[in-house]
């Protein structure tokens, strides 16, 4: 309890922080050709981003996820290749996390194969941003 308690104290930093940097991360990964779609209410184009904006208060949240064309395997590669980003799933963490979400979901995943979902850290979003365009471009 006092390791929760003694950690409550700066959540409101890290969740503005790891928001900020998923949105950096977000509009990078939207504005690059390599990736088919992205997944983010903080962006202007998805669907639920009027109602983001009116409930989210302070960013929204540290979660994205995006689709890479080529399915399955293209999915694997860009996750194989990544370097600051740990392939778990977990949310939340002071840690960026990668993972092939419809991998985790089983065989009757409605996912879409080319879909990876990241959990945003406290890494300096540049070096996420760096980590994946190395990560799409090899």
């Amino acid at each position: 309890c006092w390791l929760l308690l003694r950690s409550l104290a700066t959540l409101p930093l890290r969740v503005r922080h790891q928001s900020a940097s998923a949105l950096a991360v977000a509009r990078f990964l939207h504005a690059d050709p390599r990736v088919a779609r992205v997944h983010y209410p903080g962006l202007d184009d998805h669907p639920g981003h009027g109602i983001a904006v009116r409930q989210m208060d302070g960013g929204f949240g540290g979660v994205l996820s995006m689709e890479v064309p080529g399915g399955r395997e293209a999915a694997f590669a860009v996750a194989a290749r990544v370097g600051i980003f740990a392939r778990a799933t977990s949310l939340g963490g002071v840690e960026s996390l990668i993972e092939h979400r419809a991998s985790v979901e089983g065989p009757l995943s409605q996912t879409p194969q080319g879909l990876l979902r990241l959990s945003i850290g406290l890494e300096h979003p540049d070096d996420l941003i760096a980590d994946l365009d190395r990560a799409l471009g090899a």
